[in-house]
């Protein structure tokens, strides 16, 4: 996971840098806006952006980025909490807005909860175009995949829960809303999907459950 870091406070920079990649994500670092800007095409899968940093702002950073693909994740940090300020961030696009000061761990969690969604769909995409939206999978043919709605609640589930095992009780509850149902239907609904994704994709945890396969 690549992530462009602009913040001009080095000790808090160091922080997140540290925290970050001890997870795995590779973190390129900007105190400069000026500077910032000349690398946001090079293929980030999320942003985490100070507001009043040298040369050119945050939020005009940001505007610029989501210029480029609206649906890139993006972080505000900032001291700033004016509600015009904050109402402008979201007006441009952030995905949230991180009061500054904050736990490490808040912002772990905003980016689990952003970026490793985002990776996700992007590595599915490479087979297919999807819409969870209108429960549609596109072949690389554009010819629709159609998932029933079981298959769009599982799908919905594991993205959820990414990097977790799904036991079949969750997916009982989840998918069938209540309703009782067997291990051996959802063995079948797992079947039915795993036809219409990427070749492991959802892989079996020693007849306990089922979890996405981040190696895809």
């Amino acid at each position: 996971m690549k992530v462009l870091l602009l913040e001009d406070n080095k000790r808090l920079s160091k922080l997140i840098i540290e925290s970050l990649e001890e997870k795995n994500y590779k973190v390129d670092w900007f105190d400069d806006g000026k500077k910032a800007i000349e690398a946001i095409y090079n293929g980030y899968d999320c942003f985490i952006l100070d507001i009043n940093v040298p040369g050119i702002d945050g939020l005009t950073l940001l505007k610029e980025i989501k210029a480029i693909d609206e649906k890139i994740p993006s972080i505000i940090i900032s001291a700033n909490v004016d509600l015009e300020t904050i109402k402008e961030a979201y007006t441009r696009g952030c995905d949230e807005y991180l009061k500054k000061p904050f736990y490490m761990y808040e912002l772990e969690k905003k980016l689990d909860k952003l970026c490793i969604k985002e990776d996700f769909i992007v590595r599915l995409k490479k087979q297919f175009s999807y819409d969870i939206s209108k429960e549609l999978l596109f072949d690389n043919n554009k010819q629709e995949v159609k998932l029933s709605k079981k298959e769009i609640l599982l799908l919905n589930l594991f993205v959820k829960n990414r990097r977790k095992v799904i036991s079949f009780e969750q997916i009982e509850q989840y998918v069938w809303e209540g309703d009782l149902t067997t291990n051996e239907n959802i063995r079948a609904l797992i079947k039915r999907i795993r036809k219409k994704l990427p070749e492991e994709t959802i892989i079996s945890q020693g007849g306990v459950g089922y979890k996405l396969n981040f190696l895809v």
